[in-house]
């Protein structure tokens, strides 16, 4: 199941990431990026040696299990005794935690949010990946290759391990009609007041952008993640006005699920997993992507710079996106896979239909977590966008 983990906590000084709706990026790297930000060079591993013994891995928590939280959930053991390369796993909070850990060098292989892979990229942390080393790279969804969050310049920096959306979540017994738009969480005359909730992070200000990209043209919003100062300040007045509605914000999805479950809660965002999970537990609610579209999340498997174990780290990618163990962690942490094999190995065999594995039109709707830059990624030279600290400072003053 999806762990509460807390995305964009915090922004570290140095570089930021970049990423955009189904956005394009980019063998060797040594090349340009936003606002002009220089590529470390940095040498992909050019052929797969023999393991060395062991892997260091960070992960989100549910990438990495060996049977130890359920004997049934296991895609690390097998892995152990085909390649001899021993997993040590640590689970990260954050992804200013997972950064900082793989500035350490003393890891291997990260599963890195698109609020970090970037950051990673051009701080030099993680080198190119030769996909032709994977051999389950093949079968990766297309619509997850050489995007803005895990490439740069056509040259890819990771193995996809899964994506999602974030959606709208309501009570059917108490929210009628069903709603089909963002609004049912923006309208200050909504009868739910007191009963929204919406996700506690600084980048749920790209949700409010995103709903004003579609309802109000004349700001001329072309990425949720790129605001300038009129942009910026007009998202800000509107999750300000939304706050007087806000029941609760949560970041952890169990408190979610009990809130949706008592009733405190009946409108907000949410994750797909949730909503089954908060089904399963017998409440009547539903989840929709709304007409707007959504924000969502992809994350990448990168490999360190200072590699250690450079061939258990390639190893270990290729396992993870295999599809058997990429259709076990999908299911049991709650997402789409990446792998689009792994669709025929899911237990349910409604995962894929669930998480609209394959459909791409779908996530074509869904602008992927980023780092917000000074220097706009919407391409506009003639203005200063509010980078991700402007972002941290406003969330506060939001949520007074």
């Amino acid at each position: 199941m999806r762990s509460g983990r807390i995305l964009l906590a915090a922004l570290a000084a140095g570089v930021l990431t970049l990423a955009g709706c189904g956005g394009d990026g980019g063998g060797d790297s040594a090349g340009g990026g936003p606002g002009g930000l220089t590529v470390p060079k940095i040498d992909k591993l050019a052929a797969l040696g023999a393991g060395e013994g062991e892997v260091n891995v960070v992960s989100w928590a549910g990438y990495v299990e060996d049977g130890s939280t359920d004997k049934s959930v296991d895609w690390v053991t097998g892995f152990e005794k085909e390649t001899g390369c021993q997993v040590n796993n640590k689970i990260a909070g954050t992804s200013d935690e997972m950064v900082a850990l793989m500035k350490t060098g003393e890891y291997d292989v990260v599963s890195a949010s698109g609020d970090a892979s970037l950051r990673l990229i051009y701080g030099g942390d993680v080198a190119p990946v030769n996909t032709d080393l994977l051999s389950n790279y093949k079968d990766v969804f297309e619509g997850l290759k050489n995007k803005a969050w895990n490439s740069v310049d056509g040259v890819p920096y990771g193995a996809p391990h899964g994506r999602g959306a974030n959606l709208l979540m309501y009570r059917t017994d108490t929210v009628t009609p069903a709603p089909t738009s963002w609004s049912a969480v923006f309208d200050p005359a909504s009868p739910h007041k007191g009963k929204i909730t919406a996700y506690d992070s600084p980048i749920y200000i790209a949700d409010a952008a995103l709903y004003l990209m579609k309802t109000k043209p004349e700001l001329n919003i072309k990425n949720p993640y790129a605001l300038d100062d009129t942009q910026f300040q007009a998202a800000v007045d509107l999750l300000k006005q939304q706050n007087e509605l806000i029941g609760e914000y949560w970041s952890d999805y169990t408190k979610e699920v009990q809130a949706f479950k008592a009733g405190n809660s009946v409108l907000g965002t949410t994750w797909q997993v949730i909503t089954n999970l908060t089904k399963a537990d017998g409440a009547p609610v539903e989840a929709i992507l709304p007409t707007e579209g959504a924000t969502g999340w992809s994350d990448t498997w990168m490999v360190s710079a200072k590699a250690k174990h450079p061939n258990c780290a390639y190893l270990w990618m290729n396992h993870i996106i295999s599809p058997k163990a990429n259709a076990g962690v999908a299911e049991w942490f709650g997402e789409a896979p990446s792998n689009k094999l792994s669709c025929a190995e899911t237990k349910d065999p409604n995962h894929c239909a669930t998480f609209h594995a394959e459909d791409e039109a779908y996530f074509e709707q869904v602008w992927y977590w980023t780092t917000p830059l000074a220097q706009c990624i919407d391409g506009r030279k003639d203005v200063t966008c509010k980078d991700y600290s402007a972002w941290t400072q406003a969330w506060t003053t939001i949520k007074g």
